[in-house]
């Protein structure tokens, strides 16, 4: 695809966590580095202004007026008719005011997830007291996606499964809602500007609107890598993976970074040649070859420590969200025997099977950030955040492009082999709900 870097395009936001195998994020924002008190307050203010203007949610209503109580006097019968008249009246404005107190009388049939959310207060609940964006379910929304590929031209062609003719949208008409509370659909903006190196696998775009500049930095194992492979996924030798070395795609820009949603993923799954200090340290699947087997998870989890590490000791601190394993959902097969993804709908709770690998892979990164919250919490713990995007993804099998990876597939009546993609995502489709998520962990924070 390509793309002019001066000219406007049409109103779209650009899909900021489109791809597994895309590393690292980035938006930068001018901030003050120091400010008086009052000067501080402002500035969040203006802050909390400009998400609510960025995510269409409108000036905050006034907190209700306290319910006026005169104190009780006479006798037991007046007393206990006071009392229940002051219950009541405190039921009715709890239900008015509190909408988990709703779900307390709803006729409707409740999730079992969300009724023992319900039973623990009303909604699910983080540790610090927040609804856990990250548990619920996801809702029929007629309102469809808030883009398509007539409106955003900056949708990589696998990922534009409108243009390439898939034929159902049923996929287009879900939302995602966590127990208890309601996640806000983040409104799309235009680009002024664009900026991409010689093989579009890093971007950028400017946001003239709100003097936004979001980067798109390529760094799949956020360590550094040698490949030598096509874009259908064929090599031609084993991965070169250097361990102890992080990738500098990402890191010589660090300090110039405000806010950061960082990732890794499927890539770890090749075959590779592990490195470490300047030697071979063992190899993943290399056939035919006299080294040592390494298993890649224990790739992935030096190249996770070695980038929280890195993230955690650099004097700059932007926020940092860490985007959890995004899994495939690949049937009868995988990418390279044949696998499908057909199915049209979520999954039910249940359906999504045992998942062994992905699930491995999920509890190595959920391990990796607690282990670096545990150590840093003084110093790093609330800029570095985890946007756990796995379990919510997972329940999407109907998400991805499938044959629709390439331009009309079947057109002329073909019946040969047709590579499925059942690992990256349909662009609209189910992964626009991290960035909601995004912006409402933003505006919680």
């Amino acid at each position: 695809m390509e793309v002019d870097p001066h000219t406007k395009s049409t109103r779209c936001l650009p899909p900021l966590l489109a791809s597994s195998p895309v590393a690292t994020y980035t938006l930068h924002l001018p901030s003050p580095l120091a400010l008086p008190t009052e000067q501080t307050n402002t500035s969040k203010a203006l802050v909390r202004s400009a998400l609510r203007r960025i995510m269409g949610w409108g000036e905050p209503p006034p907190a209700p007026a306290p319910p006026q109580r005169k104190a009780a006097s006479g006798g037991g019968l007046a007393a206990l008719k006071l009392l229940l008249t002051v219950l009541l009246v405190g039921l009715a404005l709890r239900l008015l005011v509190d909408p988990a107190a709703s779900y307390l009388v709803s006729s409707t049939t409740t999730p079992v997830g969300e009724a023992a959310a319900i039973a623990a207060g009303g909604r699910s609940m983080d540790s610090n007291g927040n609804c856990d964006l990250f548990r619920g379910e996801w809702v029929p929304d007629s309102s469809g996606p808030a883009y398509t590929n007539a409106s955003c031209r900056f949708i990589e062609t696998p990922q534009n499964c409108m243009t390439n003719g898939r034929p159902d949208t049923g996929y287009l008409y879900w939302r995602w809602k966590p127990y208890g509370c309601d996640v806000p659909r983040f409104q799309v903006e235009e680009p002024t500007e664009v900026y991409h190196d010689k093989t579009f696998k890093s971007r950028k775009w400017h946001i003239a609107s709100h003097n936004i500049t979001v980067s798109l930095i390529w760094a799949p194992f956020l360590v550094k890598a040698e490949t030598f492979e096509d874009e259908d996924g064929v090599s031609t030798s084993e991965i070169q993976l250097h361990l102890d070395i992080l990738d500098s795609n990402w890191t010589r820009q660090w300090n110039s970074f405000d806010y950061v949603v960082i990732s890794t993923g499927q890539w770890f799954l090749k075959t590779a040649v592990y490195w470490e200090n300047g030697a071979v340290r063992g190899c993943h699947y290399c056939q035919n070859k006299s080294i040592k087997e390494l298993t890649f998870e224990y790739a992935f989890r030096k190249s996770l420590r070695k980038s929280f590490q890195f993230i955690t000791s650099s004097p700059h601190k932007p926020l940092v969200f860490y985007r959890t394993w995004s899994p495939s959902h690949f049937e009868n097969g995988d990418w390279s025997s044949g696998g499908t993804c057909k199915r049209t709908v979520p999954f039910k709770p249940g359906e999504a099977g045992d998942r062994e690998w992905d699930k491995k892979m999920w509890r190595i990164e959920r391990e990796e950030f607690a282990r670096v919250a545990a150590h840093n919490k003084r110093n790093s713990a609330d800029r570095l955040k985890l946007l756990d995007t796995f379990e919510l993804s997972l329940l999407r099998p109907d998400g991805h492009s499938g044959p629709y990876r390439t331009y009309h597939p079947f057109k002329n009546g073909t019946t040969g082999k047709v590579q499925n993609d059942c690992l990256h995502w349909c662009l609209p489709g189910p992964i626009d709900a991290w960035n909601d998520i995004i912006m409402q962990m933003l505006a919680m924070n």
